[in-house]
């Protein structure tokens, strides 16, 4: 009996963390939002973002700006901003936007991945997180 109740136990604990947004998913270690502001700059990401304060880099040579952060109706969930950084040709390709994609509709974004540290990019999502507002639209909007 006491088998069954473990097992029992195992599954609620199971079900409910699964119902935690903050539990789900991919996660790093904490990050320090200063710092992944300072990784902003020091990588130039203003070359063609914009985010918070910091407006894009007028010395650029393309016409992008890509403003990150501000009021969202869905979460930008870690891992989504992960793997934008270190592979931005996911989802940029599906959506096809022909100013942001080269001739083989990869992302114009640079490859960062020999460049940056891993604590650069967790301080960098965790930057990058911080400038996201959720919004809930009331119900039946």
């Amino acid at each position: 009996m006491g088998y069954y109740r473990s097992l029992l136990l195992f599954f609620v604990v199971l079900t409910l963390s699964a119902c935690d947004p903050q539990t789900r998913g991919f996660r790093l270690p904490a990050g320090d939002v200063e710092a992944g502001r300072a990784t902003f700059q020091a990588l130039a990401c203003a070359d063609c973002h914009s985010v918070a304060d910091i407006k894009r880099s007028e010395s650029n040579e393309t016409d992008l700006d890509i403003v990150l952060g501000g009021t969202v109706t869905r979460v930008r969930t870690y891992g989504e901003l992960v793997t934008s950084i270190i592979n931005p040709s996911h989802k940029i390709v599906r959506q096809n936007p022909a100013q942001k994609v080269d001739v083989d509709a990869k992302s114009l974004m640079r490859n960062y991945n020999d460049h940056m540290t891993v604590q650069q990019l967790v301080d960098l999502v965790t930057f990058l997180e911080s400038e996201y507002e959720l919004y809930l639209p009331p119900r039946g909007w």
